[in-house]
């Protein structure tokens, strides 16, 4: 049995674009060196600057709660490594990913140049005032964990069903909420439980 059907299949991922994509990336590339002989197995792991590299499970449960087609216009908070960048970049038309740290954003627009990702753009930025000059979006994945959904991310959701993947609680504890809107109402619902690094911002914890 491959780590995609132990970690991915066997835990409720169903969508076989995210399967295959989950494939594609190789994630060794998006991990430190002394970290390359766990890159495959399903924990977060540190990529420095106190940021973690998130576990293959909960990169494909998000991902797949977009719903992604292939025609997206998507905006990601957190590029970490670029990793979850570079699954989105499978998956949807082009990506805009927001890193708050200078060094990760030049790290991963790297190594995402290196594995031919011309869909994926890299930006330095707040992502919690999300990426305006870019909006609307199809979808959002804020990959860290935020106090409450930021305002700035809900109205720059597409209209027409667009759709927001964030972890929201307290540090030591999130869960998963899906917001998707439609005209000027939103519906959220709540999924799995996570741990993120907090998401820092002017809407988001304080550094």
């Amino acid at each position: 049995m491959s780590w995609i059907d132990e970690q991915l299949a066997a835990r409720g991922i169903r969508d076989p674009r995210v399967l295959d994509a989950m494939r594609r990336v190789p994630r060794h590339a998006f991990v430190p060196d002394d970290s390359q002989a766990l890159a495959y197995t399903d924990r977060a792991l540190p990529i420095g600057n106190g940021q973690t590299i998130s576990q293959p499970y909960i990169v494909a449960a998000m991902t797949q709660a977009l719903m992604l087609t292939g025609s997206e216009h998507v905006l990601e908070i957190g590029t970490g490594s670029g990793y979850q960048a570079a699954i989105l970049g499978e998956l949807a038309r082009d990506v805009v990913t927001i890193e708050r740290r200078p060094e990760l954003a030049r790290l991963a627009t790297t190594t995402l140049a290196a594995l031919g990702y011309t869909n994926v753009e890299v930006v330095v930025g707040d992502g919690t005032v999300g990426y305006p000059g870019a909006a609307p979006f199809d979808a959002i994945l804020v990959a860290a964990g935020a106090p409450r959904v930021p305002d700035a991310l809900r109205g720059q959701l597409a209209r027409d069903g667009g759709r927001l993947v964030i972890p929201i609680g307290p540090p030591e504890q999130q869960w998963l909420v899906v917001v998707t809107r439609n005209g000027d109402s939103y519906t959220e619902s709540k999924g799995v439980g996570c741990v993120f690094v907090p998401l820092v911002g002017a809407d988001g914890w304080q550094a």
